[in-house]
């Protein structure tokens, strides 16, 4: 499999779907780039019991987490979360009545689905593997 290849799909997926969940998820505080709280679909605040607000900080969280487990030690695991949290995302706004955002949305998840199977295509895991030494130095009692 040739590397550099695979490495000119990765590292701009990577970058998207790292970068953006948590451009969007710290936007949920600031309301910079809209009012996120518009796109909440009006029974989610009365099955949660919270400000729509809230509930979009708390969506905001979850971005950044996803965002920065995209760029950080698990992209492929963050790469398929991500996806998923945007195909709920879909499912919400179109409850909300905003098709558009739906399917932007849910072509996004299909991008990100893409960079956990590139991660796959270079021999990353979903989750690491304890090396075979580290669990024998913990059994030994040298950890």
């Amino acid at each position: 499999m040739d590397t550099q290849a695979l490495n000119r799909i990765y590292v701009p997926l990577r970058l998207c779907y790292g970068l953006v969940p948590i451009i969007a998820g710290a936007d949920k505080f600031t309301n910079l780039l809209t009012d996120w709280s518009k796109y909440l679909p009006e029974f989610m605040t009365k099955v949660v019991r919270v400000s729509p607000h809230t509930f979009m900080m708390g969506v905001g969280i979850i971005e950044i987490i996803a965002g920065l487990v995209v760029l950080t030690a698990l992209p492929r695991l963050g790469a398929y979360v991500v996806a998923l949290w945007l195909v709920l995302i879909a499912g919400a706004v179109t409850l909300a009545g905003f098709y558009d955002i739906a399917v932007r949305d849910l072509a996004m998840a299909l991008g990100a689905y893409t960079l956990g199977s590139v991660a796959a295509l270079r021999g990353e895991p979903i989750i690491p593997r304890k090396s075979r030494t580290a669990g024998a130095m913990l059994v030994c009692g040298r950890g």
